[in-house]
């Protein structure tokens, strides 16, 4: 499902709705168990099930100096808010002025009168208004007063730990991309668009698709990683062996980079194409080898190693 979007809450239009309310960054399984819960909420109280989505993520507002990486950038939340059933999703910019309205003006003049809810749904941990002050009581109270009804979801996994975007963050960048999926709900992920490189890859044959990343992604750490391309139209799906580092067999690199062999391509030139990439396991660490010929003995293991992992 394309849900419709609206990029202010001015923009937003009179109506009834049931919101899922949070920052959503990720949209991992407990963010879907909240959407989930606002769309059987809606069919009760014949609503629209609506995400109301934050952006950016309060916590760089509210604590300077906070990484400002997230796991999903604000088009591709959107979709997969859309995904996961909410049928209309609303940025809600978290400017100062947001963040400085108590608990019962949010609810008033946010939840209320801007976004006509007659429903609510929140992780069981929520908090909002000036100083995180408000509660999941105190919302369930506010929102009493004009009735509409609120219900928190238990945000847990199978081994009863906590999901969050930040247990997730922490996992992608120590290269643990197997256990963040289990959390995400699919695999993680980021996007950019093909640029050039050195060519390096091609001269040794394993062609590279080096990536320009959207920027403020959550990249895994530094490695060599078993996943997917995907590339347009229609979102055409290849393996890849994928490399995160700074190249350290030629040592001339000081940022890293991410690049791609796709396996199985036809080798047509894809620069400037948007492109994105999953990850489905971490192979082994960057390494330097006595030779070049050591070097392409290895990406040969690594591109069967794709193929078994990638099954």
């Amino acid at each position: 499902m394309t849900p419709t979007m609206y990029q202010n809450l001015s923009e937003v239009p009179v109506g009834r709705r049931c919101v899922a309310l949070g920052t959503f960054d990720g949209v991992h399984l407990g963010h879907q168990a909240v959407i989930e819960s606002a769309v059987e909420m809606a069919e009760k109280l014949n609503a629209v099930p609506c995400a109301a989505t934050f952006h950016p993520r309060p916590a760089t507002l509210l604590r300077p100096g906070t990484p400002a990486d997230t796991l999903a950038g604000v088009t591709q939340r959107v979709r997969l808010l859309g995904e996961a059933g909410a049928e209309e999703v609303v940025i809600v910019r978290f400017t100062p002025t947001i963040a400085a309205l108590t608990a019962d003006e949010f609810v008033d003049q946010v939840l209320i009168d801007q976004l006509g809810a007659v429903g609510v749904t929140v992780g069981q941990d929520f908090r909002f208004g000036h100083d995180r002050s408000g509660t999941v009581d105190v919302l369930r109270s506010l929102c009493a007063k004009h009735g509409a009804e609120v219900m928190a979801v238990r945000l847990v996994d199978q081994d009863g730990e906590k999901i969050s975007s930040s247990r997730i963050r922490g996992l992608i960048s120590e290269g643990e991309v197997t256990r963040a999926a289990a959390l995400l709900g699919r695999l993680a992920s980021v996007e950019g668009a093909v640029m050039h490189g050195d060519h390096r890859g091609r001269e040794i044959g394993f062609p590279t698709a080096n990536l320009s990343l959207v920027p403020g992604q959550q990249v895994p750490a530094e490695g060599v990683y078993a996943g997917w391309a995907l590339l347009p139209p229609g979102e055409r799906r290849f393996r890849a062996a994928i490399s995160i580092g700074r190249n350290p067999h030629f040592g001339d690199v000081s940022e890293a980079r991410v690049e791609a062999h796709l396996l199985d391509y036809d080798g047509t030139e894809i620069y400037g194409t948007p492109i994105r990439l999953e990850f489905v396991e971490r192979l082994r660490a960057q390494e330097v080898y006595a030779n070049v010929d050591e070097l392409i003995a290895q990406i040969g293991r690594d591109v069967e190693a794709v193929r078994i992992g990638t099954a």
